[in-house]
């Protein structure tokens, strides 16, 4: 998985975020808010009031952030019964730790909701979540538009990922720095909404995979972007169409990612969407 929970479990999130998700690798910071629908699910401390991004989303209807349900069971599971709550910040950048701030925008999240068909399934592992918000809190974001059904079928059998790059976006961790001694994955702090681009790989009954490889030329995503999404252009229409779920551990090779135009995606997301 490609969130930050691990280092939350050991540090209790006083310090530093969750680490079974990925980030943004290779990429950019969306410096004019292009992707300003990208926010981050973020877990606060009820004994410091520090926060801590664990995982990244989008918000696809005014009062719906999807993220990942490895990001929400985590919360759910560890965190709710230490008393962490949840909240969600389309900020960027966000200081966490020891550099959380004041004015960081936190939306309360007002229920988790984590898919009950999530398991380790290797074909279909479910792992899809959404956190419901107050609408009145998102104003003036404009939610992405989901895939519709069969989508990612329809692309890749018209050869569409051809000549053209999913664009990933999140508030994972950066590029893996090596040499001058022991790797090490750089995490900033304040932590900006970056992007990157990569390239079709395989396409399969639940997971889509892109190429993360930079000696390819192309940008991926790492721990803490677990959750956040994969948007390309097709017709003309911007659609969202996975969402970052895991990939290789150095981030430098192959990114697995949900698709969101499945039956089993799509029966989830019914309740809370209106589906294309």
């Amino acid at each position: 998985m490609r969130s930050r929970s691990s280092a939350i479990a050991l540090a209790l999130l006083a310090v530093s975020p969750v680490a079974s998700l990925l980030a943004v690798t290779y990429g950019f910071v969306d410096t004019d808010g292009t992707y300003s629908n990208t926010g981050a699910f973020i877990v606060r401390s009820p004994t410091t009031g520090n926060i801590s991004p664990i995982c990244s989303g989008t918000l696809i209807a005014p009062d719906v952030f999807l993220t990942a349900s490895h990001c929400t069971a985590f919360f759910e599971h560890e965190l709710a019964a230490l008393g962490y709550t949840a909240h969600v910040s389309f900020d960027s950048p966000i200081g966490f730790g020891d550099q959380t701030s004041p004015a960081t925008h936190l939306i309360e999240v007002q229920q988790v909701v984590t898919n009950p068909a999530y398991t380790q399934a290797q074909n279909d592992s479910g792992d899809i979540a959404v956190l419901l918000l107050n609408s009145q809190d998102t104003a003036g974001i404009a939610p992405a538009t989901l895939a519709p059904a069969a989508l990612l079928d329809e692309i890749v059998k018209a050869d569409g990922f051809d000549d053209a790059s999913v664009t990933n976006v999140g508030y994972g961790v950066q590029n893996r720095v090596v040499g001058g001694g022991r790797p090490f994955f750089q995490d900033m702090n304040p932590i900006p909404r970056m992007y990157s681009f990569s390239s079709f790989n395989a396409l399969n009954k639940g997971y889509i995979r892109y190429s993360q490889n930079p000696a390819t030329g192309d940008g991926g995503t790492c721990f803490g972007d677990s959750g956040g999404p994969q948007f390309f252009t097709y017709q003309g229409t911007t659609y969202i169409v996975s969402i970052t779920i895991t990939g290789d551990t150095v981030c430098r090779a192959t990114s697995v990612a949900y698709r969101l135009d499945t039956k089993s995606a799509r029966s989830f997301l019914a309740p809370y969407v209106t589906l294309p």
